[in-house]
């Protein structure tokens, strides 16, 4: 359950900052959250792919 914690606060963050009519922001905060995630991602998979 701990790594939801993340997850849920951003999407906390989100829904609250769209309930307050900010939908731009929460787009941005969307954005750099998946872009977080794809980096995360993908970064560690370059450096396995390296021989050494």
């Amino acid at each position: 359950m701990r790594a939801f914690g993340p997850w849920l606060a951003v999407l906390a963050v989100v829904l609250l900052l769209s309930a307050l009519r900010l939908r731009a922001l929460a787009t941005v905060v969307s954005l750099a959250w998946l872009a977080w995630c794809v980096w995360t991602w993908v970064r560690p998979a370059r450096r396995r792919s390296r021989p050494d």
